[in-house]
């Protein structure tokens, strides 16, 4: 495969030279023949070759090849087309190709205006002419070559929506198995701390016997171990990015409260009126809430009264958690490492709430949370790791087109306007004769006698005829835009007009 490719560019860049070399070949062994017409054709035929072999690499290179070729042959020009073209096309940076184009018209203005003295006229030609054959077509290569990374991006981005699409099924799966390790943790938790608060009822029970005593303790701070380490272990798999049902079905406050009393806890539920009929996020969130209070009460506060209250606030609810110091003070064991409430706050936040926890003055512990009694807006996914829109690559891609797409069409036109008004006042200045000066100007007057007459003249057109022996021709121009071509032509002998025309239609 690779050897292919490799042939197939070879015979690319072959029939590129064979193209390219046509004309100048053609040009050459037709007659009339020049003078060292075998050298100028080999050595042409052999430039043109290295530019060929130099324009993958070196694009910029080969267009100052071909340009050095045009000055001795204007064939050349068709290769700058093509090698101007490439160069926009292979080029990965616009500066080289930019720098030398500038350098060029920079160069050649030098040459032709202050060395050679060629003249306004032809300066606007080649310039012109490096415009057209040189810069445009490299602008339109810029194009295409921006247009294909904006398809290469393209490509990638759908191979990125695909991986995207794959990985967000893949997070949606662990999401799940998070949500329900969450829910396991979270029910045998509270289960668990009431087994511990039955087990505690039975170790201070004044009738039981010492050694069913000591059994129940074992029970208690074995079921309290179990606890922890389950809240370590699954704990670590809780995610309160999307609310889920934790709860068992159709389970409500008042239900929970329930059960914690038969489980020997001291709970009474106050519940107004208008805290009834919650949205379903907010009664989700309410039923967390009191649920995560109670069985920390239930594992910190083992006996001390508790105190559920769910209030009416109008467009809000408050779901308040209040129990008193634990009668036999803290209970020994592992302190809590506060990631449930952490949990609890996040889970009230995504339903629109805040939360409150902390201690009361009477060394009791509150949690109170205020919710929305509609629910909240869903929160953004955070799994979608924030991309919003199009990846920067395919962004800067179509950009990049954009811009190549206007500096293609809009930059030839905005040169040339450029090279014309740094043209015309130059020509035109002093040397504009318009047409009712020229029409009043009679055969036979002496030169010194014709109003009107500019003080410079402006260079012949190329056919003009050639002036016979003791008369002189002058052109002027009318102000043509913006070439400023010859208009007029007076011609005059022994100081006096002989004849006089128009140059141009």
């Amino acid at each position: 495969m690779r050897e292919r490719e490799i042939w197939r560019r070879v015979a690319g860049d072959v029939a590129l030279w064979a193209g390219l070399a046509a004309p100048v070949a053609y040009a050459r062994l037709t007659p009339p023949h020049e003078r060292y017409v075998v050298p100028l054709l080999v050595g042409s035929v052999l430039l043109l070759a290295a530019a060929v072999v130099v324009g993958r690499r070196l694009p910029a290179v080969a267009v100052l090849l071909v340009l050095l070729g045009s000055v001795v042959d204007g064939n050349f020009v068709f290769a700058l087309l093509v090698f101007s073209y490439l160069a926009g096309r292979r080029g990965e940076r616009a500066a080289p190709a930019g720098v030398l184009f500038a350098v060029v018209a920079a160069g050649g203005t030098v040459l032709h205006l202050v060395l050679l003295d060629t003249g306004m006229a032809t300066w606007f030609l080649l310039s012109c002419v490096l415009l057209g054959a040189g810069v445009f077509p490299w602008l339109v290569g810029r194009y295409r070559r921006q247009q294909q990374a904006l398809v290469l991006a393209g490509w990638d981005h759908a191979e990125a929506v695909q991986r995207e699409q794959r990985g967000a099924a893949e997070r949606i799966r662990l999401r799940e198995r998070a949500r329900i390790a969450q829910e396991m943790h979270d029910s045998l938790g509270h289960e668990l701390s009431l087994i511990a608060l039955r087990a505690a009822a039975l170790e201070v029970a004044g009738d039981l016997d010492p050694r069913h005593r000591a059994a129940a303790g074992e029970l208690r701070a074995s079921v309290a171990g179990a606890t922890e380490r389950l809240h370590r272990i699954i704990g670590v798999l809780r995610e309160a990015d999307v609310p889920a049902s934790t709860r068992p079905a159709g389970e409500s406050v008042a239900d929970l409260v329930d059960g914690a009393r038969e489980a020997g806890m001291a709970v009474r539920l106050d519940h107004s009126p208008d805290a009834a009929d919650l949205p379903e996020l907010t009664a989700h969130a309410a039923h967390r809430v009191v649920r995560e209070a109670l069985t920390n009460a239930a594992r910190y506060a083992p006996g001390a009264p508790v105190t559920v209250t769910l209030t009416g606030l109008g467009d809000r609810v408050e779901v308040r958690v209040v129990n008193a110091p634990p009668p036999a003070g803290p209970l020994p064991g592992p302190a809590s490492h506060g990631s449930g409430l952490l949990a609890l706050r996040e889970r009230v936040r995504l339903a629109g709430g805040v939360l409150d926890a902390g201690p009361t003055d009477d060394g009791g512990f509150a949690v109170v949370a205020r919710l929305p009694v509609v629910d909240a807006a869903p929160r953004p996914d955070p799994g979608d790791g924030g991309r919003a829109g199009e990846p920067g690559r395919l962004r800067d891609a179509r950009r990049g087109v954009r811009r190549s797409l206007l500096a293609a069409l809009a930059a030839p036109p905005a040169v040339a306007l450029l090279l014309s008004l740094v043209y015309y006042p130059v020509v035109t200045t002093g040397a504009v004769l318009d047409g009712p000066a020229f029409d009043r100007m009679r055969i036979g007057t002496p030169r010194s006698e014709l109003s009107g007459l500019p003080r410079r003249q402006v260079e012949p057109p190329p056919d003009a005829p050639a002036a016979t022996a003791g008369v002189t021709c002058e052109y002027y121009t009318d102000g043509n835009f913006p070439l400023a071509q010859p208009t007029w032509r007076l011609c005059f002998a022994d100081g006096r007009l002989t004849s006089k025309g128009r140059t141009t239609t």
